[in-house]
């Protein structure tokens, strides 16, 4: 297990009568909409339609959202070139909201194949398991370089854990391998997205964040049965070439200081909880400084409230008000 220096116990709030029944209620939403879109998007996958699949999983993640109260506003666009996104991780939430606005193909502990009704949706989805072994790392890459061959754009937590959601741990540059392969290296860009957890009034700021020994189920029972919800702010950065970096450790440090400066200033925390990050002013780090572009977004209880069109820079992500 990961962790980290002043890491501390989870706390998980237990549900009163009046949680659990929203949480019951809320759960049959979901599981009722998951069914009636399991056949077709096994038809979709089935037939290899990337479109189809995007299509229905995104509205599928949309509506959860919906249903669960969950605000999110997003900032930046998703790239349109081949390659993959990589964003810090928070808790099994991450996957919902990006499946929200993004159509990438996830990249997921291989133990996630066999939960109850999350498992099931996310092979249909044609999620990539990986065990996270030094062993493993070739037939990580392996995989990678064959998804990759078929055209998908991969999404991945080079953390490796999820987190309280107010860090971002040091990646780990292994999963970044098979982007250097010769045959994808001049064709591929990686793309850093930030996700920064806003918690509910009233509740802790790391009520969002998933770690140590919590279970699952009831992690997402607290979640799920809660009065009201925060919100979530989703960053897509510039992408970023794959041929324009050394090697793999290189790139993956880049894209750790890019988020992690991201989520400080969207947390509005000072200085880094973790390492000293390099300056995303400094052009060795491969992240443009683009230019400023229009207004904050402000987030409305929709599965996608808004866009805020163009790139991202190091004064844009200053400007983003905290909670």
């Amino acid at each position: 297990m990961i962790t980290w220096p002043g890491e501390r116990a989870i706390e998980i709030d237990r549900p009163d009568a009046t949680g659990w029944l929203r949480l019951v209620v809320r759960l049959l939403c979901v599981v009722l909409v998951s069914a009636l879109l399991l056949l077709p998007l096994l038809a979709v996958r089935a037939l290899e339609s990337d479109g189809g699949r995007r299509s229905i999983v995104g509205f599928a993640c949309r509506l959860a959202l919906r249903v669960l109260g969950l605000r999110i506003s997003v900032r930046g666009t998703v790239m349109q070139q081949s390659g993959g996104l990589v964003a810090n991780h928070c808790s099994w939430l991450d996957v919902i909201v990006l499946n929200s606005v993004q159509g990438a193909y996830f990249v997921s502990k291989a133990e996630v194949r066999d939960w109850p009704l999350c498992g099931v949706l996310a092979r249909a989805a044609g999620t990539v398991f990986i065990r996270r072994r030094v062993m493993d790392a070739l037939l990580q890459k392996l995989m990678f370089a064959a998804r990759l061959k078929r055209g998908h754009r991969l999404l991945f937590f080079p953390e490796g854990t999820s987190t309280d959601g107010l860090r971002v741990l040091p990646f780990r540059s292994s999963l970044f391998a098979a982007f250097f392969d010769e045959e994808f290296r001049g064709d591929h860009w990686i793309q850093p997205v930030c996700l920064a957890y806003s918690a509910p009034p009233g509740r802790r700021r790391d009520f969002y964040g998933w770690w140590g020994n919590a279970s699952f189920i009831e992690h997402a029972a607290m979640i799920i049965s809660a009065p009201r919800q925060g919100r979530v702010e989703v960053t897509f950065h510039d992408p970023v070439p794959v041929a324009n970096y050394a090697d793999r450790k290189q790139l993956s440090r880049v894209c750790e200081a890019c988020i992690g400066s991201t989520l400080d200033a969207c947390l509005n925390i000072e200085s880094a909880p973790i390492n000293v990050r390099p300056s995303m002013r400094d052009v060795s780090t491969g992240i443009r400084p683009a230019s400023e572009t229009g207004r904050d977004v402000e987030a409305r209880p929709i599965g996608v409230d808004s866009v805020k069109r163009g790139s991202v820079s190091l004064a844009d992500r200053q400007s983003i008000p905290s909670s």
